[in-house]
């Protein structure tokens, strides 16, 4: 499933193509090229940052009587799981400037709703570590946080400066009758 990423990436997005213009169109390749770095970076990040103190955690409790013998299936899952978890997580930055692209967000708004992002960072990291230790919660919500920043900065640089049609004095913007009908020759 990670190395076969970029086709899976290609594939959504060649579904949704056909309902797009032309010059939204134009986004395929950097679209799937960063979904994949990012998917891949944050895969790589799981596997080799938080995957060793998670399966640590996890062979901390022997005793005199209890002797850990992991199956290989359980190593696998829990290697999967925060392949699939990090992967998904590294995607952050390419949703948000999407989000920016249509209008939803904007920089402005980011930046003001950052203390609500930090917290549902530590909540997501909770509920998705496989462990309940402090330790991979925290490599978890670290890595959430940064990518948040990356994100509004990533929304500034490539995205829209209003929200959703709205100007910002806050009334509704008029689309110009010149570009109405070079969506209708499209």
């Amino acid at each position: 499933m990670v190395f076969a990423s970029p086709v899976i990436f290609l594939q959504v997005w060649r579904f949704v193509s056909p309902g797009l213009y032309r010059h939204e169109k134009r986004v395929l390749i950097p679209f799937t090229l960063v979904s994949t770095l990012c998917f891949l970076a944050g895969a790589a990040f799981g596997y080799f940052v938080v995957f060793p103190p998670a399966f640590q955690f996890l062979l901390g409790y022997t005793s005199d009587f209890l002797e850990p013998m992991p199956a290989v299936d359980e190593y696998f899952s829990l290697a999967l799981r925060l392949f699939f978890a990090f992967g998904l997580i590294f995607e952050l930055p390419v949703l948000m400037v999407f989000l920016g692209r249509i209008g939803v967000v904007n920089k402005p708004f980011l930046t003001k709703n950052r203390k609500y992002a930090v917290l549902i960072a530590f909540i997501v990291a909770a509920i998705l570590t496989p462990t309940p230790d402090v330790v991979n919660q925290l490599l978890m919500a670290g890595p959430l946080v940064l990518l948040y920043e990356v994100s509004i900065v990533a929304v500034a640089l490539f995205a829209r400066t209003t929200l959703a049609g709205f100007s910002p004095r806050g009334d509704r913007e008029e689309e110009p009758a010149a570009d109405a009908d070079s969506h209708e020759q499209e």
